[in-house]
């Protein structure tokens, strides 16, 4: 079993920055990748972003347009996103997911409001 606890929600402004943060309760080594979704109230939730393998290969939602960079920290059991130049259309329920040995994982999730 494996628990991911995300925290680093908030308010911001537009065009502020936010990092999120995703512990979890076991060596993240385990797992090959580690996800960012989020969902918008009345959305389906969509990838945010990913980071694959050990040569932490990143992939990013079209909607991102280099303004956010997802990053581990494998000695601290830790995934991030860095949130920059946040817009309106970014306010969501940020969740960590990953899969392993069959189990689908996923935090319970942390708000990012973003709204002047």
């Amino acid at each position: 079993q494996v628990q991911l606890v995300e925290s680093g929600g908030g308010l911001v402004q537009p065009g502020g920055s936010l990092r999120l943060s995703c512990a979890a309760s076991t060596s993240i080594l385990n797992f090959y990748r580690m996800n960012w979704y989020r969902q918008a109230p009345g959305k389906q939730r969509e990838l945010v972003a990913a980071i694959t393998g050990p040569d932490n290969i990143t992939h990013y939602g079209d909607f991102v347009k280099g303004r956010f960079t997802i990053s581990r920290d494998n000695a601290k059991n830790t995934l991030y996103l860095q949130m920059n130049s946040l817009k309106p259309e970014d306010t969501a329920v940020y969740y960590c997911n990953t899969v392993w040995r069959s189990g689908d994982y996923w935090g319970q999730g942390t708000q990012v409001t973003v709204s002047s």
